[in-house]
């Protein structure tokens, strides 16, 4: 089963859409789980991250790279179903001012209305101000950044800042994830919590809100930005 997905991430970090979508869809079918297809989407980005940051990639490269992602996201959405049980709260998802990129936050959000959340996709390039607004207008009870480069991760420590200045952050929890960002990143900006792939973005936002213990981030495979956004990775 390694094969077919490391033809698909290799597939993705080539930008060919249409052999990642259907290795995505084969995987798929032989009844690989939506959590491993989602984590193998959010490592072929996190190394196309790693090339624009190197200097491998650029702009064209990563973008037609984020559009067989997309393909692939299209499989992953097939096979996630909504869950039940009432909503659990209303999560503020988006990347970080500065940040493009959509994969992870696209798959955080996926896996988040999976557990039962109501998202409000706040998009890419959020500044801090319009998080604030998001949360106020949307009542939020979680805000997920996710930031696939280390030039915006400042931007999270921002965020985190002016909803403190607002006296917004006693009212909702935030949670980052992105391929650079780490668990002691997110201590040290004063985030809730971190995941580090989508699925563990799903199951921390659910313990943030009954406020129970976090899901260790290493107990997952990498990837998944918020997510990236996000989430959440990238």
């Amino acid at each position: 089963m390694d094969c077919p997905r490391s033809g698909m991430i290799e597939a993705i970090v080539a930008g060919e859409a249409k052999t990642a979508a259907a290795m995505a869809a084969s995987l798929a079918s032989g009844a690989l789980a939506p959590e491993e297809i989602a984590a193998a989407v959010a490592e072929a980005m996190a190394e196309v991250g790693r090339r624009f940051e190197t200097g491998e990639f650029y702009l064209p490269e990563m973008l037609v790279a984020a559009e067989a992602a997309q393909g692939c996201l299209g499989v992953i959405a097939g096979c996630v179903g909504r869950g039940g049980g009432g909503r659990l709260g209303t999560v503020v998802l988006g990347s970080v001012q500065g940040d493009q990129h959509d994969i992870g936050k696209n798959l955080v959000g996926m896996f988040l209305r999976s557990a039962g959340f109501e998202v409000v996709d706040a998009g890419v390039d959020v500044s801090p101000e319009d998080f604030a607004r998001l949360i106020v207008e949307h009542e939020a009870d979680l805000l997920g950044m996710s930031a696939l480069l280390t030039t915006t991760m400042p931007a999270m420590g921002r965020t985190v800042a002016l909803l403190t200045e607002r006296g917004l952050r006693p009212r909702v929890k935030v949670l980052v994830g992105g391929a650079p960002v780490t668990d002691g990143f997110a201590a040290r900006i004063g985030a809730d919590g971190y995941a580090p792939n989508a699925p563990l973005a799903a199951r921390a936002a659910k313990a943030l809100i009954r406020g129970g213990p976090q899901p260790r981030p290493d107990t997952g495979p990498p990837g998944g930005h918020v997510p990236a956004a996000a989430g959440p990775r990238g």
